[in-house]
């Protein structure tokens, strides 16, 4: 894959994606799969009938983390790193009635396709934020469920998006991700260039990184799912946990 941003550079991958957006909006195709376009973007919907066309266009996830989320009539939910807005949509049909889908993503180009997709679907529960992952704009305890599709692995600071997660979830809140993640045995060398070839701009965790995070911001019931080869060493991943229903003292 080639033109990915810089390790490090959140404003350099907030204007690919950016970039992205706009030829949506324009009415051309995207995509950001890897190898294994298998296992990215609209591919991870197949037989997902509720999925507006526009929408299932745009995805550019590595999975369907709404197919594990569990997700009730008159909950919250909410995405990180909402892109085109797909797990949005398809979220927000799934707490109807009474529920809402909240996506927030830092690229105001992805907002706007995000909005497009949601007056053409004809969903009236969903709600789209401006902001960064790591600093999510909504107060502690304000969803029942946060979901994310192959976004954790863009940030370059993994340890404040999951405590982030963490702090928005009511107490016996749920956490359902896909992302791409690194064999705990994997080359280091292999693994950085496979990064760069999926399109991990900042680096994987592996599975013991990623329960020892989750862990670490006070979550419990792990468990990580690999699902598809993504890239040598590097798979995507359904990644589950939960907040406890009583916070530690």
């Amino acid at each position: 894959m080639t033109d990915q941003p810089a390790p490090g550079d959140r404003d350099a991958v907030i204007g690919r994606y950016s970039g992205l957006a706009r030829t949506a909006l324009a009415g051309g195709t995207i995509t950001d799969g890897g190898p294994d376009a298998g296992c990215f973007g609209a591919a991870a919907y197949a037989g997902t009938s509720d999925a507006p066309e526009g929408a299932l266009g745009a995805s550019l996830g590595c999975g369907n983390p709404v197919a594990v989320a569990d997700l009730h009539p008159g909950e919250t939910v909410l995405d990180l790193g909402s892109g085109g807005g797909l797990d949005v949509l398809l979220s927000a049909r799934r707490v109807a009635p009474g529920g809402t889908a909240y996506g927030l993503d830092a690229s105001p180009d992805m907002l706007a396709l995000a909005r497009a997709n949601v007056a053409a679907s004809g969903v009236t529960n969903a709600s789209f934020l401006h902001g960064h992952i790591e600093d999510i704009p909504l107060p502690a305890g304000h969803v029942d469920v946060v979901i994310s599709n192959c976004v954790i692995n863009l940030s370059t600071d993994k340890p404040r998006v999951l405590a982030e997660a963490f702090r928005v979830l009511r107490p016996g809140g749920r956490l359902g991700v896909s992302d791409v993640i690194a064999g705990d045995g994997a080359d280091p060398a292999q693994r950085a260039a496979a990064e760069q070839q999926v399109g991990c701009a900042n680096g994987t965790l592996t599975q013991a990184q990623y329960r020892d995070l989750l862990r670490a911001a006070g979550f419990t019931a792990v468990t990580i799912t690999l699902t598809y080869h993504a890239a040598p060493g590097l798979h995507s991943a359904i990644i589950q946990a939960a907040k406890p229903a009583a916070e530690r003292a």
